[in-house]
């Protein structure tokens, strides 16, 4: 009689799912599954084992987007700008520099201790001498990172990785007809890329960077141009490295991106910085009014932003100049026109450190 009742909840009450909590199970589980085949995608490329394209179905995408990463982003971006305690830095940075690679040697502020939370270990600066800036040649990179590919643009398509690509006109939304720009008085019958294209003779090129966790996160002007444009797509954050690009089409036309546009000496000229998996945040240092993954968006919208205006031509960028940052790693996109001359000096699959030549006239 002195003993306690114990009351239980019926089974099918404690055992309910909801689809909410099926869709972020299966999905992160199949995220896992995908990391884990990435992962043995690289180890067969530094054995020289050429590896099949293999593309992700529609429903492999869905599956895939169906896991919160912008919620995830969002809370990683929060977790960040949380102040460590002096005593736990050291051995957090510390962690973090033995996963990922990081050279210390090369920060401006080597202490560990100086840096109060992850996000601003995130986005240390360099010492001034280490990535000293090509002089010789007109386009340098604009980070350190990986070549994943470059080349010419060929029928409106652009290659992500060797063997997929995705359009040329999805990647940097309609035309901008309302600015005052160079490609906007292209005859209107002309193809996409042939539009972008100023002056005859020349080609329209392109080159890919991936920017690894351990990898210098700002990016700098890659030559002397002029900002006359910029187009923010809100979108997914999937992950952005290698594997990933091999497996999913048109992977940077489905993720978050912020598109600069306008000109330099050859032409049409423009840098992307696409989004990932816990880099929700792009800063562009001159673009105040520029806020990322933010929680409402209407998918498959993009927003403009002009910086000409009645007293200014543009924002210009002088090749080196700092120009903004990712909060982890991600990628950066150039397109631009140049002369048929242009050679590209890059290996797919290369290191390349901001301040290098991509390639000469």
């Amino acid at each position: 009689t002195d003993r306690k009742k114990l009351h239980t909840a019926p089974v099918g009450q404690a055992f309910r799912l909801r689809p909410f909590h099926v869709l972020v199970a299966t999905g992160g589980g199949y995220a896992g599954y995908r990391k884990y085949e990435d992962y043995k995608l690289e180890q067969l490329e530094k054995r020289g084992i050429e590896v099949p394209v293999k593309l992700a179905s529609e429903w492999e995408v869905a599956l895939y987007k169906s896991v919160p990463t912008r919620l995830l982003s969002r809370a990683w971006g929060r977790l960040n700008q949380v102040e460590l305690p002096t005593w736990l830095r050291k051995p957090v940075y510390s962690l973090y520099i033995w996963t990922f690679g990081v050279n210390m040697k090369e920060a401006a502020v080597e202490d560990l201790h100086h840096y109060r939370n992850l996000s601003e270990f995130f986005r240390r600066k360099l010492k001034p001498q280490v990535r000293p800036v090509c002089c010789v040649h007109s386009v340098i990179s604009p980070s350190d990172g990986k070549i994943l590919n470059f080349g010419q643009v060929k029928n409106c398509e652009v290659e992500q990785v060797k063997g997929v690509t995705y359009s040329l006109e999805s990647f940097l939304g309609p035309r901008i007809s309302t600015e005052k720009m160079h490609f906007s008085q292209a005859p209107p019958g002309n193809s996409f890329q042939q539009q972008l294209v100023t002056k005859e003779g020349n080609e329209l090129y392109h080159c890919v960077i991936y920017l690894a966790p351990g990898d210098y996160h700002c990016f700098h002007s890659p030559t002397d141009w002029t900002v006359s444009h910029r187009r923010h797509f809100p979108g997914s954050l999937m992950s952005v490295n290698p594997g990933v690009a091999r497996w999913i089409k048109e992977l940077f036309c489905h993720n978050e991106r912020v598109v600069l546009t306008g000109d330099w000496k050859h032409g049409f000229f423009s840098l992307t910085a696409v989004g990932a998996t816990n880099v929700g945040s792009i800063r562009i240092y001159f673009d105040q009014d520029l806020h990322t993954n933010s929680p409402s968006y209407s998918k498959g919208s993009y927003n403009d932003f002009s910086f000409i205006s009645n007293n200014k031509e543009g924002i210009p960028m002088r090749k080196g100049e700092h120009l903004g940052e990712f909060n982890l790693g991600s990628t950066i996109i150039l397109i631009f026109e140049a002369p048929k001359d242009f050679k590209f000096n890059l290996k797919a699959g290369q290191k390349i450190r901001f301040g290098e030549a991509l390639g000469s006239l």
